[in-house]
């Protein structure tokens, strides 16, 4: 009998009522839903797509799948990439990724920083703005970054979010906060390389080939940063900018200091199946994490600069064994890898 699958997910849509023009850019396109749905098809899996909307629960409670593919941003609120995995939790229901503890901590920035500094991992240094009115931290020097606490996919960084000077300070958190319904955070400006690095797997996890940002290539006077313009508006899969490489061309003590930091932090926030982390060098050339993304996205065209599966590509994956791989893990984490009958597309790392 094959494999039932749900595969969970929110679709992107075009914003309205006064809502930011960015308010669904970490949702999924039809493409993506779509791309998945075939590639677990491929290996055989049955597979019922679930947008993960208010009716989500009932959904999941009568499909009863063997396990569900989550790809679910969530709806609202300041945990909302829990909510999908705390309702199949509550269900008795296995799923891919992380849980419902990481994916909260991961998606609020501030509290991944906290955790990482438990662990010794270096990260930007930062303040919470709750107001718009506290007095800026006497350890935090312009130029500065201004972001949205409880964000991803470069939603509310905006080519304005690099800050030089207290006025621009101030207008660019009191915007964050009222367009965003929540706190800002404000970061030291990290000068040097960018990377994102993407893991898989669990008791052994791997990492991909690291990808750097190219962020010279982004259009003149543009700030130095990955902003929502860079990423959806001026590098488009019909225009695309020449801005991601794979593998970085970089020295090995580098390529590995990366790498040892992505699998002590994917270890320390508890990340499981996938994740992608976006790392930054500071002036003295030492890597800090800026972020963590459990729910890395897995968009299929490459034209479009997804980053996971640019590297992904990178290691020798197709994206249908990207995709049919991450389901491997999660199987096997459950103990549930035997009712996986087509395993032609999982890529384990002894067949790399």
């Amino acid at each position: 009998m094959p494999l039932k699958i749900c595969l969970t997910y929110n679709l992107k849509r075009v914003s309205t009522d006064g809502l930011p023009e960015d308010y669904y850019v970490e949702y999924d396109d039809e493409e993506t839903v779509n791309a998945i749905a075939r590639a677990l098809e491929r290996s055989g899996c049955r597979v019922v797509k679930v947008e993960a909307d208010e009716d989500s629960y009932l959904r999941l409670r009568s499909e009863k799948p063997d396990i569900v593919f989550n790809i679910a941003e969530g709806l609202r609120g300041e945990s909302r990439e829990s909510h999908i995995p705390a309702i199949l939790e509550m269900l008795g229901i296995p799923y891919t990724g992380s849980g419902p503890a990481t994916l909260a901590i991961c998606l609020d920035k501030a509290l991944t920083h906290r955790v990482l500094s438990v662990y010794g991992l270096p990260s930007p240094r930062f303040q919470v703005f709750e107001t718009g009115e506290e007095k800026l931290r006497d350890d935090l020097e312009f130029p500065l970054i201004v972001k949205p606490l409880r964000e991803g996919s470069s939603k509310g960084v905006r080519n304005s979010s690099l800050v030089r000077d207290t006025e621009s300070l101030r207008k660019q958190v009191s915007w964050v906060i009222s367009t965003y319904k929540q706190p800002a955070i404000v970061e030291e400006f990290l000068p040097g390389r960018e990377f994102t690095i993407g893991v898989l797997g669990n008791r052994d996890p791997i990492v991909l080939p690291i990808v750097e940002i190219l962020l010279d290539r982004l259009p003149k006077d543009a700030s130095p940063i990955y902003s929502y313009e860079a990423k959806w508006v001026w590098d488009t899969p019909s225009n695309p900018l020449d801005i991601l490489r794979c593998p970085a061309d970089i020295p090995y003590s580098l390529e590995a200091k990366l790498k040892d930091i992505a699998l002590k932090t994917f270890k320390a926030l508890g990340c499981r199946d996938v994740c992608r982390m976006d790392v930054r060098l500071d002036r003295y050339g030492e890597p800090r994490i800026m972020e963590v993304n459990p729910l890395p996205g897995l968009i299929p065209n490459p034209d479009a600069h997804s980053a996971l599966p640019t590297a992904a590509r990178s290691a020798g994956y197709s994206y249908d064994e990207l995709i049919c791989t991450i389901l491997w893990y999660a199987l096997e984490r459950y103990g549930m890898e035997y009712k996986l009958e087509d395993r032609s597309l999982v890529k384990l790392p002894k067949s790399l």
